[in-house]
């Protein structure tokens, strides 16, 4: 792994949204990790990297990557720095928002379709697979049977005063789980931490 994208959209009136919390992964990523974090043209996107501690599995330096083309054009930033650093789809972790897990339950995969998330269909069109592990973190759904318009309503919205209070333990499990990934590989973790929840 040495590319690890986190999902969101960009300006101050999204940062608190429940669809923003793969930049908040991100952002706890780089704080652990003491990476700096800045704009790059070059990527459409902010932009950071590191070196690890020698025993990750990654000998190379990780990089980290919020695109800033909005949700629905995430591909083309992640593209753009991917083709960059010469980084195969498979190098590429993305962390993003789930409806379909409950908030504090988060699902490792190596691949799979979009789920009617644009942001990862929009990285299936300009990586040309699906074959790129994903963490998706649950946001949980406001209401099952919910038109479009709720949908929206619900991923733009931000998190309620009780769900603001599990956010620095869902986002430390996130961090715990991409440590063990870079620390044990992708099935290890798989195996260790899509059973675990917060709250």
């Amino acid at each position: 792994m040495s590319l690890i994208v986190g999902l969101g959209n960009p300006g101050t009136e999204y940062e608190h949204t429940r669809h923003n919390i793969g930049f908040m992964a991100i952002d706890r990523l780089a704080k652990a990790w003491d990476i700096s974090l800045g704009k790059e043209k070059r990527f459409y996107g902010v932009f950071g990297e590191g070196r690890l501690s020698r025993q990750m599995l990654t000998g190379n330096k990780i990089r980290l990557l919020k695109p800033t083309t909005y949700m629905n054009a995430s591909g083309q930033s992640v593209r753009a720095c991917a083709d960059w650093f010469k980084c195969s789809p498979s190098q590429i972790l993305v962390i993003y928002d789930d409806m379909d897990l409950p908030l504090g339950k988060l699902r490792l995969r190596p691949s799979g379709s979009a789920g009617g998330h644009n942001g990862i269909k929009s990285m299936i069109s300009h990586l040309g697979t699906q074959d790129f592990p994903r963490l998706r973190l649950g946001i949980g759904r406001a209401n099952k049977t919910g038109d479009g318009a709720s949908v929206t309503n619900h991923v733009l919205g931000g998190f309620s005063s009780a769900e603001t209070k599990l956010l620095p333990d869902i986002l430390q499990l996130a961090t715990t789980t991409v440590d063990s990934i870079l620390n044990d590989g992708l099935d290890k973790a798989m195996s260790l931490y899509n059973s675990q929840s917060v709250g």
